[in-house]
């Protein structure tokens, strides 16, 4: 009886010991996805900022500027990626709506990001854009990969359309959660004019008639949780200024928006809070049940070991030490 159980339980930590990396290089791969149907959204502050005033064309300091960023799932339009590139992939419609003190438009820029959904890596497919023009993204955006190393990332910026490495700091402790901060410096840049314009009747195209420019720099910070690969929190020191044209009146340069970007305190809590969730569900695949079954496994093996040492009688000799009988004669 003692033998069956042995049996039994070496059979079951052979079972543990084989499931611990199947989970952790089998099923961690294939179960820790980013929805096709997430929603997020996001509200982010630039306090004492300096706005243009596009009816005078000055510069002015205002109480606050508000960037609202949302990100929505495109489910429909990822099945049909999914088709052609043969992996499970994630399309989020997103939107920058920029707004100022008096919550009048400043500049809505929509943007269509594709990347796969457990590596983050992007995906490249007809409809990937930003403000209806194709781009083509060689690095991450939004979030970082599950299990983010402490190294350099490639980095989509969508103002200038181009990559550029975020660079890795440091690590961090950022409301009581273990972070890894990156900092990217996108310097002075000739971009786009948004195509919807903060004045009636005023397009990309008539300003640029004028000679007018737009150029772009900021600095980027980002706070990032490294088992899910979601930042935390987020800082922008975003600068924009018009040049040369006829449109300022003579003047080299006017600053069209100057501020320091950062995420309001309400969704800094709920980002921290959902985030530590998802760590929890991450580490349950390449953590807790790995080694936990790997554990169980070698406890079951020492077990089957010592019933098989007890089910044996003080001095019996091992079956493979019986001699073989002797010949009876006639």
């Amino acid at each position: 009886m003692r033998r069956k159980a042995g049996l039994i339980l070496l059979a079951l930590a052979v079972f543990f010991a084989a499931l611990s990396p199947l989970l952790r290089w089998y099923a961690f791969p294939r179960l820790a996805k980013i929805p096709p149907n997430q929603y997020q959204d996001m509200v982010l502050e630039a306090k004492d900022a300096t706005l243009l005033d596009y009816g005078t064309m000055q510069a002015r300091k205002v109480p606050k500027v508000t960037i609202v960023q949302t990100l929505k799932g495109n489910v429909e339009a990822a099945n049909k990626v999914e088709r052609t590139a043969g992996r499970d992939v994630v399309v989020w419609d997103g939107m920058s709506y920029v707004q100022g003190p008096d919550g009048k438009m400043v500049s809505r820029i929509p943007e269509r990001y594709i990347f796969d959904a457990h590596s983050q890596e992007p995906v490249h497919a007809t409809g990937e854009m930003v403000d209806g023009d194709p781009v083509r993204r060689d690095g991450i955006e939004y979030k970082w990969p599950f299990l983010t190393e402490k190294r350099d990332y490639e980095y989509f910026d969508a103002q200038s359309r181009t990559t550029s490495p975020i660079h890795y700091k440091g690590t961090q402790k950022f409301r009581g959660v273990t972070v890894y901060y990156f900092e990217q410096t996108v310097p002075w840049t000739k971009v786009p004019f948004p195509k919807a314009m903060p004045v009636e009747g005023i397009t990309p195209e008539s300003v640029a008639k004028t000679g007018t420019t737009r150029w772009y720099s900021t600095v980027r910070k980002f706070w990032v949780e490294p088992v899910t690969g979601a930042p935390v929190y987020g800082e922008e020191l975003h600068k924009e200024e018009l040049r040369g044209g006829t449109l300022l009146g003579g003047r080299d340069k006017v600053t069209a928006f100057a501020g320091d970007v950062k995420m309001r305190e309400d969704y800094i809590e709920s980002t921290v809070s959902m985030v530590e969730k998802n760590r929890t569900v991450v580490l349950l695949l390449t953590s807790y049940l790995p080694w936990g079954c790997l554990t169980l496994g070698a406890v079951l093996l020492v077990l089957a070991l010592w019933l098989e040492a007890r089910g044996r009688r003080p001095g019996e000799p091992a079956p493979a030490d019986v001699a073989e009988p002797a010949p009876v004669g006639a």
